[in-house]
């Protein structure tokens, strides 16, 4: 007859790792970017906004003077380049702004 040999369960699977009591550090980030309202006046931005703007004024001066044939060829270039110019800032400003 043989003999059975019995085996501790604990010799076999070792007991499981008990987590430290100690606490962890704490590990404070900081932000090299800040969110700013300054930091949306972009020069490019600015430029853009300034010229649009400039020649939307230049457009009302030749309106009171009564040059209409003029003020109407400004306001089919306005139709196209006020779209693109608006659009083109907004692409510049989310693909050069770090958030």
């Amino acid at each position: 007859m043989r003999k059975t040999q019995r085996f501790r369960f604990r010799k076999i699977f070792p007991p499981p790792l008990k987590p430290s009591l100690t606490r962890s550090r704490l590990f404070r980030s900081y932000s090299f970017v800040p969110f700013s309202p300054l930091a949306l006046l972009d020069p490019t931005i600015l430029t853009i906004g300034g010229i649009v703007l400039g020649i939307a004024i230049i457009e009302r001066i030749l309106e009171r003077w009564g040059v209409i044939d003029l003020v109407d060829q400004f306001a089919k270039v306005m139709r196209f380049i006020l779209p693109v110019a608006f659009y083109s800032a907004l692409i510049y400003f989310f693909a050069t702004f770090m958030f």
